[in-house]
């Protein structure tokens, strides 16, 4: 898929619904690099049907783990704005059913998305700061459980490039 229609279909509608703080270039750089990283933007679901959901393979994780969809919705700083993107979306207040609906809903997934990073303790990195995007996604965020960093500075300029042109 081209960024270009990743960010008319998913990314813009995304940020228009959250508040307006929330959209920068820097969030539209990771959202996109990120989504690179994980799906090429190909694929909703995890290859070998694995527990990911969404081109930014979203896991449902557990209460416990506080990972994936769990974690932005126990979050206090995501829970208000998840609960509104659901009612907003059509789609019960539950990790599983949210988790069901984003494999689909790329507008709700790409919400979900953007309400992770918001989690995080520290401001997004600066546009150009590859290795400390990189520590946002793969440490602090997503931690997929096979990252591929030889990947994510090629994902990242394509990224960077889309949203400064």
């Amino acid at each position: 898929m081209e960024l270009s229609t990743v960010v008319a279909t998913m990314i813009n509608p995304a940020l228009a619904w959250l508040p307006k703080h929330m959209d920068s270039p820097q969030a539209r750089v990771m959202l996109l690099a990120i989504g690179l990283q994980e799906s090429k933007f190909l694929h909703r679901r995890q290859l070998g049907n694995g527990p990911a959901r969404s081109f930014w393979q979203f896991e449902n994780g557990t209460r416990a783990s506080r990972g994936g969809v769990w974690g932005i919705y126990l979050h206090p700083q995501s829970r208000d704005l998840l609960r509104a993107a659901c009612v907003a979306h059509s789609v019960a207040f539950e990790p599983r059913a949210i988790w069901v609906a984003i494999e689909h809903n790329d507008v709700l997934a790409c919400i979900c998305a953007r309400l992770l990073l918001w989690t995080d303790v520290f401001r997004l990195p600066a546009l150009g700061n590859v290795w400390g995007a990189w520590e946002l996604y793969a440490e602090r965020t997503w931690n997929p459980g096979k990252p591929h960093p030889e990947t994510w500075p090629g994902y990242y300029a394509q990224a960077l490039a889309e949203v400064t042109a």
